[in-house]
């Protein structure tokens, strides 16, 4: 189980992330678009370091959505692999068999 507080603070990165996405989108697109100039581009590269740290979708952290386990988390099922592989073996995650040839 981690802990309590990072977890939390996860969370809260998360709705910093969707808060300002929209944002950042928009300045990153200004950054790469060749048809922007060389102010506009300077512009859009302030107006990014002015976003808060928190508001890159890089610094939010994979869990698991049960005890938070910040390791070995499988993005495609939200959980990490032991849990993943206790599941599987009890027969909890439809269309997940073992393997064997």
């Amino acid at each position: 189980m981690a802990k309590k507080s990072m977890i939390a603070k996860n969370e809260q990165r998360k709705v910093i992330v969707a808060r300002y996405a929209e944002k950042r989108a928009a300045l990153k697109k200004a950054l790469v678009d060749p048809n922007s100039t060389d102010e506009q581009r300077e512009e859009a590269r302030l107006g990014l370091q002015k976003l808060p740290r928190n508001a890159s979708p890089v610094r939010v952290r994979g869990r698991d959505a049960i005890d938070g386990r910040p390791r070995g988390f499988l993005s495609e099922f939200g959980i990490s692999r032991v849990r993943f592989r206790d599941m599987a073996h009890r027969g909890e995650l439809p269309g997940i068999t073992k393997s064997s040839w």
